[in-house]
């Protein structure tokens, strides 16, 4: 099997956790927005957003840390696991404690009345059990056992998604009598009212305890290993990743934190500002179907980098797989972009969250640059200068803030979508420029951007060209999706066919 299928298969693989189980999580959207008022909704968004951030400090860049060392001549990759787990379970510990601690002063950063601290103490759990389960799945990655992994990730979303439907969907209907009426003794024993939007915390943290059962063979080979020494070369290389990962994050994420602060009261009519911020995280869902991709291909793609890095022809192929991997994400952005009106009416409970399809497509070419990004950044992980990462990341962080604090008062929403727009594009070229002078690698940038230039256009027709609704809109909009994918295939088609 040639290199690039062997990445394609791996990651079709990695797919079914990745994108079917988070396509499965995805339909909760539909779920929320319809039992949940845009308000309610504003505080998943709202805590979301903050574990975003924690998610990075919590693992600190040891999951890069583990591949890049464990690829490294003469390394015991089992005494390397020791170690590096060791550290994680500690700094878990440490982290959850603190956090539960500081559960009032961290519930007053999303104002939100007391007696919501409860909150706060579960997302900390969850966050130190995703953390000690994250090295166990790395060991998986870097193993290729693809379909254990996926197994296991599928597991825990088939639970949470199972519990969310059965504490937000099953159990008010019973209770109000809508159906399966005697089972109404049994669901007051367990289902508390009063939770409310709680529920979606507790059948996540449920689902990240149960994980950890599944991945006992790994864990139960995990031999408690403390010596500073050893651990130093970890910290030094991990610690760059982490400031690079939380000014991702500041990039990903301070948009859904900043919104209700910089928007002003009354700027959407009728609607609070913690709405808004709830209209925005849903319509941000949809554009996350391109993160599902770019997921899936992480997995996948990052042990293959380290291990591909020593072949004559790695550039040629890392070059090889940015092309397609961006072909693919244009034909995503194009067809989400371009029937958004049709996903909308799938995923979207609520007429209230439809207000805010606008910043769909900017979301989309976004994330598809962001995964251009990350596709680039293989130059400086291989050659252990991840402190440019850290540069990049700050670098996007800094125009992330400027613009939302411009943007924000001016366009509401549309403006962080905008900011993040920007600020992924910059990271991507800036990322790219430098690369080009630290490890050449002929990617074929001048047509990659011929292609996003003729998607964009396309989804700009699809919003601009005026069609009656119905079928006539749907029609012209499925014949431009068809009509890209359709010339993507006609002229790069034949060259697939030699990789």
């Amino acid at each position: 099997m040639s290199i690039a299928k062997r990445l394609a298969s791996q990651t079709a693989i990695y797919g079914v956790s990745s994108i079917l189980g988070r396509v499965l999580t995805f339909l909760l959207v539909r779920v929320y927005t319809g039992r949940f008022a845009a308000a309610e909704y504003g505080i998943v968004t709202g805590m979301y957003a903050y574990v975003s951030f924690l998610n990075v400090v919590f693992t600190y860049g040891m999951e890069t840390t583990f591949f890049r060392f464990a690829n490294r001549p003469g390394t015991d990759r089992r005494e390397l696991y020791d170690r590096v787990m060791t550290l994680l379970l500690l700094s878990s510990a440490v982290l959850t404690a603190g956090l539960m601690l500081l559960a009032r002063p961290l519930m007053s950063l999303l104002s939100l009345p007391p007696g919501h601290e409860r909150y706060a103490v579960w997302i900390a759990a969850i966050l130190g059990l995703d953390a000690v389960a994250a090295i166990p799945f790395a060991r998986l990655r870097l193993e290729n056992k693809a379909r254990k992994f996926a197994g296991i990730r599928l597991a825990n979303i088939g639970l949470n998604i199972a519990l969310n439907l059965f504490f937000i969907v099953l159990c008010p209907d019973v209770l109000a009598g809508k159906y399966l009426a005697g089972l109404r003794p049994l669901v007051a024993a367990v289902y508390d009212p009063t939770v409310g939007v709680g529920y979606v915390f507790l059948s996540n943290l449920a689902a990240s305890a149960f994980t950890l059962l599944l991945l006992g063979q790994e864990l139960l080979d995990f031999r408690f290993r403390l010596s500073l020494e050893p651990i130093r070369p970890l910290l030094r290389y991990a610690y760059p990743i982490m400031l690079m990962g939380l000014a991702g994050m500041v990039n990903e994420t301070l948009d859904r934190i900043l919104l209700p602060r910089w928007l002003p009261e009354g700027f959407y009519p009728g609607q609070s500002n913690l709405a808004a911020v709830g209209v925005y995280g849903a319509c941000y869902k949809l554009s996350i179907l391109m993160s599902l991709v770019i997921q899936a291909f992480k997995y996948a793609a990052e042990p293959f980098f380290f291990a591909q890095s020593t072949e004559q022809n790695s550039p040629r192929t890392f070059a090889l797989v940015l092309k397609w991997f961006t072909l693919c994400c244009a034909m995503l952005f194009v067809g989400v972009s371009v029937n958004v009106d049709v996903v909308a009416q799938v995923f979207l409970g609520r007429p209230e969250y439809r207000q805010g399809l606008g910043v769909v497509p900017v979301l989309l070419l976004a994330n598809l640059f962001l995964g251009v990004y990350w596709n680039l950044s293989v130059w400086f992980k291989l050659t252990d200068k991840t402190y440019y990462g850290t540069y990049l990341g700050f670098a996007g962080a800094v125009l992330t803030i400027a613009l939302n604090f411009l943007l924000i008062p001016v366009l509401g929403y549309m403006g962080s979508a905008l900011a993040t727009l920007a600020c992924y594009f910059m990271m991507a070229a800036l990322c790219w420029w430098l690369g080009e002078r630290h490890y050449p690698i002929p990617y074929p940038v001048v047509r990659l951007l011929l292609w996003l230039g003729l998607a964009v256009g396309i989804v700009a027709l699809s919003w601009w060209v005026p069609v009656a609704e119905g079928w006539p809109r749907y029609g012209f909009h499925a014949l431009l999706t068809l009509g890209f994918v359709g010339v993507v295939a006609a002229v790069e088609g034949r060259r697939l066919r030699v990789i």
